[in-house]
């Protein structure tokens, strides 16, 4: 357990380390297993940016896994809404789901608005030093509004939606993040080549297997 994690509720359980190390898994998998947290605005382009960097890493034969907001809170999340607690909670459990499928030599790929810095940083503060990527997705309010791609903001507007992140809640970009894209003024597949270059230069991806 982490210096900053509170302790579970039951004193009576212990961790249980398997045999197989990560060393082992990025020498089977070609890889190392990282958590790439994209965050940004709704309609920024967080899900659209994962689902292409998913298939690019998949061309290289890279095991990735894709945590997705809305698809999460169809099952895993869905007890959960979002008021500030819930939504404190909800990040909190990906991040502890991230940290696995990363301890797993999976590539997890997560798309999640994640507003308030302090919760994306306790979720870096899981990882070993160098597996959690924050990629800022980057992009104007007024692009992310005029795209609306789920019709959301027209609702906030109208006061049907409370605490609407960029609307009526704040979203706190990040200060230093790893790596920053923006999707109004980059294509898809340039967005997707600076992040391989990305993850290539930080050691999670090596050289591309030869096809």
């Amino acid at each position: 357990m982490k210096e900053n994690e509170p302790p579970p509720q039951s004193e009576n359980i212990t961790w249980h380390r398997g045999s197989v190390d990560r060393a082992s898994r990025a020498a089977l998998y070609g890889h190392r297993g990282a958590t790439i947290w994209l965050t940004g605005l709704s309609g920024s382009g967080k899900s659209t940016v994962s689902v292409a960097l998913e298939a690019a890493l998949l061309e290289r034969g890279a095991h990735t896994a894709i945590l997705d907001g809305d698809n999460i809170r169809h099952g895993l999340n869905r007890d959960l809404g979002f008021s500030p607690e819930d939504r404190a909670e909800n990040i909190r459990r990906i991040g502890e789901v991230a940290r696995l499928f990363c301890d797993a030599g999976v590539i997890a790929l997560t798309a999640f608005i994640s507003p308030a810095r302090a919760e994306r940083d306790r979720v870096r503060a899981l990882h070993a030093e160098g597996d959690f990527i924050e990629v800022f997705v980057d992009c104007p309010l007024e692009v992310c509004e005029a795209r609306d791609p789920k019709g959301l903001y027209k609702k906030a507007r109208a006061g049907l939606i409370p605490e609407f992140t960029g609307i009526s809640a704040p979203y706190e970009a990040p200060e230093s993040p790893e790596l920053v894209v923006n999707t109004h003024t980059q294509s898809l597949d340039e967005i997707v080549d600076l992040l391989l270059d990305g993850l290539k230069a930080r050691g999670v991806l090596g050289a591309p297997s030869e096809g």
